[in-house]
């Protein structure tokens, strides 16, 4: 694991190593192990590296025996002892015991698709110097990010958008696109970034640069075809084995390891395989909260415990109280981009907490995506139930009350009001429209009076993922949207930014490419069969997980950050986002952002995510945008709550 970057300019490079040295210095976090750099007339580049794998001779670049093939790589490749024996018998010689030595020969085997062949999660650069080729490529889902700059003739890559800004010359501008993509789904979407000019790699894409021509292309998207014909006994079966193989097979380290748990059903299955497959005590930990101000709807300590005594492992706990609001200004320097996702905070605490002892941790990120975990999931069922009410009923009577309703994410009962409101407030529209507005943060007419008139109908970026779609059925369609927008670039964005951040290499052993393969092929009733989510998933677990683990009611993995908006945070929140502030960056409307305030803390509607959106937004233009550092950000946040 490591962070990458580098510069191509057939021109010839224009700047001094040292630029070199502060695109790799701003990005050490990602690997305190060790560094190394490759520079020839037209390309350099470098990695800092976090040593997980053949520690002491797996230092980068990595080269083919004749020198011309150069590699960097961010990420691991976890089928590279297949690859290397299969390179082997066709004589190519390893000087290192490292898996990411593979890619440079199986790059003089095959060119530039050998990324087909790796399995694994990775942001790689390979330099070809014979053919001056340039090969950028992302792994399959975008476990790992790499960020563009281009122009004129000059590339710039690397791990981390702020690795980009030590280059001269690169603009600090917002991208409006991707301000209104960022308001519309809380994160922005690949290949846009907060920045105009920057891009990222989009998942299973692969970038080649030669000879003053660039060509962009994936080289993986989720499969078009039906899904399997087979019994559920035979399913479940397939889904215990498959899971079990991919956790072994990213158990692979030469430094401890342990993993996350929530005490959901995602994290205890990778946790019940990795203690059947290991000799000693899992280690394993565990974030919670204050039970005040909406922890206890959050906190899931309790559950964690269970598995945690179930299987013997060595478990630790850490509880968050509201004052992390602190560290915010130096989350959202560590994530380059503003989002609204409370799972930001958690996943940075728990990471640093972790990497006290391990340096690799297992997660359960993406189970929900790839078995269907989410209530959202329900919308097409429960949408067939809902028009069987006579039109005028549900137009006359049910959406005026819908709308009437409170909300809040902490209070079971008010939470139910909230789904409910959300459904029914886009329930008569068509599929893909539904869905899209049951997961926005700003809906169309707010967005458009918090950005004075925008027309903010539909996401550009889940109008091509619908678009560009290929599955048969309903949910399965939506799940294929989710894989190609929130999972990379919410979830896995912000899972390897708190993760890194914290010098922790997370694996994501539901993701492996052989159970993404398998889920793929799966039907939507193995899925989600009415109401009942993860059903595939959850019979392959019986037997394994306790039934009060797998049968019990879902929590995300966030904070309570809505109750603290109302309470502890709330004149916090009032700082960042207060008048003066907010007329002077003028991108906010200031009366309706007060209005949203004062309809959350009144409990008239829930807008937790907004009122996080807007906060974390104003915070990252701060550090990125006026070019204060994050510590000074958190002191003069810190000053004006003392005052």
């Amino acid at each position: 694991m490591c962070g990458i970057f580098g510069v191509m300019q057939t021109s010839g490079l224009s700047e001094s190593p040292d630029v070199l040295r502060r695109m790799g210095q701003v990005i050490h976090h990602r690997g305190p192990d060790g560094d190394g750099t490759f520079a020839d007339d037209t390309l350099m580049m470098g990695m800092t590296r976090l040593a997980i794998i053949d520690v002491a001779g797996g230092q980068q670049p990595l080269y083919s025996e004749d020198k011309n093939v150069v590699v960097v790589c961010n990420g691991e490749i976890y089928n590279f002892r297949e690859l290397r024996t299969e390179l082997q018998e066709k004589g190519y010689r390893f000087s290192t015991g490292s898996d990411s030595e593979v890619i440079a020969h199986l790059y003089e085997e095959l060119g530039p698709a050998c990324v087909e062949r790796l399995s694994g999660m990775f942001g790689l650069a390979i330099w070809d110097r014979r053919q001056r080729r340039l090969v950028l490529a992302r792994d399959r889902l975008g476990i790992k990010p790499l960020y563009l700059h281009r122009h004129s003739d000059r590339i710039l890559f690397a791990s981390e958008l702020k690795s980009l800004l030590e280059y001269p010359g690169v603009d600090r501008e917002i991208d409006p696109a991707a301000l209104s993509e960022y308001l519309a789904l809380g994160y922005v979407p690949a290949p846009l970034s907060m920045l105009k000019g920057i891009e990222k790699l989009l998942p299973g894409e692969v970038l080649v640069a030669e000879n003053g021509s660039v060509k962009r292309e994936r080289y993986w998207a989720p499969p078009a075809g039906s899904a399997e014909s087979r019994d559920e006994t035979s399913w479940a079966a397939s889904i215990a084995e498959t899971m079990e193989q991919a956790v072994v097979s990213q158990m692979v380290s030469d430094v401890p390891l342990g993993a996350f748990l929530s005490g959901g059903v995602d994290s205890s299955a990778v946790v019940a395989y990795m203690a059947k497959n290991s000799n000693q005590p899992v280690k394993t930990y565990s974030i919670g909260f204050d039970l005040d101000s909406g922890g206890s709807y959050y906190n899931e300590l309790p559950y964690a415990r269970q598995v945690a005594e179930l299987f013997g492992t060595d478990h630790h706990e850490i509880v968050v109280r509201p004052d992390v609001a602190t560290l915010m200004p130096e989350l959202l320097w560590h994530m380059d981009e503003p989002i609204a996702d409370a799972a930001f905070i958690t996943t940075y605490l728990v990471s640093k907490f972790a990497r006290q002892d391990v340096t690799v941790i297992l997660s359960g990120v993406g189970g929900d995506e790839l078995f269907g975990g989410y209530r959202r999931y329900w919308g097409d069922h429960l949408a067939r139930i809902y028009k069987r009410v006579p039109g005028p009923i549900r137009r006359g009577l049910i959406q005026p009350l819908a709308r009437a309703l409170p909300g809040d994410r902490h209070s079971p009962i008010y939470n139910w009001f909230r789904l409910a409101k959300g459904f029914i407030g886009g329930a008569e529209l068509e599929a893909d429209e539904r869905y899209e507005q049951h997961i926005r943060v700003f809906n169309p007419d707010d967005l458009s009076a918090m950005l004075s008139g925008q027309n903010g109908l539909r996401s550009a970026a889940m109008e091509r993922a619908f678009a560009e779609a290929r599955a048969d059925d309903p949910l399965n369609r939506i799940i294929e949207v989710d894989l190609r927008t929130q999972l990379p670039d919410d979830l896995l964005m912000l899972t390897d930014r708190m993760s890194m951040a914290a010098s922790l290499e997370c694996r994501v052993p539901l993701l492996d490419d052989s159970l993404l393969d398998l889920a793929l092929g799966m039907p939507a009733e193995m899925k989600v069969h009415r109401t009942a989510l993860k059903r595939g998933l959850k019979l392959a677990l019986r037997g394994v997980l306790p039934d009060e683990i797998i049968d019990r009611k879902k929590r995300g993995f966030g904070a309570p950050i809505g109750a603290w908006f109302k309470q502890e945070l709330s004149a916090f929140l009032d700082t960042v986002l207060e008048e003066q502030a907010v007329r002077r960056r003028g991108v906010f409307d200031w009366e309706h952002l007060q209005k949203l305030k004062s309809l959350h803390r009144s409990n008239r509607g829930d807008y937790t995510d907004h009122l996080l959106c807007m906060m974390n937004f104003e915070l990252w233009c701060q550090i990125y945008l006026d070019g204060d550092s994050h510590a000074d950000v958190s002191e003069r946040l810190a000053m004006a709550a003392a005052a």
